[in-house]
């Protein structure tokens, strides 16, 4: 199983110009290796760009996604992360997304198809990204 960042299906959706390419060719080949997969922040993120749960569940069908649940110890570790991060100076006052994808991907160890590696690398230092220009980790 891989787990699919929403910025990387927000690119196909939208066509990103300078992502789009990119974003479609790695989840054609993620998906001859992986199932591919979306977690319920993900669905979420996602759903600000569709006018109905029906449109947007079509749209994860015809993209071949499977939506799984996260699981306990996974919500506990974005807490810890979130903790962390807001200890070493970080600003935003809710717990982000990028923290739950991130805890999930790392307890049910899983590869994590992302754009943005900078928190994930971070945060969560024992997930494989699957991203462009994956170097050395930095804090974000």
């Amino acid at each position: 199983m891989l787990l699919v960042d929403t910025n990387v299906l927000v690119d196909v959706l939208e066509d990103d110009p300078e992502w789009a390419d990119w974003s479609v060719d790695q989840l054609r080949a993620q998906s001859r290796i992986h199932r591919l997969a979306i977690n319920p922040v993900v669905y979420a993120e996602l759903s600000l760009t569709f006018s109905t749960a029906e449109a947007l569940d079509r749209t994860i069908d015809d993209l071949d996604l499977t939506l799984i649940e996260l699981p306990r110890p996974a919500l506990f570790l974005a807490g810890k992360a979130f903790v962390r991060y807001r200890k070493q100076g970080g600003r935003k006052a809710d717990v982000l997304p990028d923290f739950f994808i991130g805890a999930h991907a790392a307890v049910i160890q899983c590869p994590l198809l992302t754009r943005d590696t900078g928190r994930y690398s971070f945060y969560f230092p024992g997930v494989r990204l699957v991203a462009p220009n994956v170097g050395h980790r930095k804090k974000p």
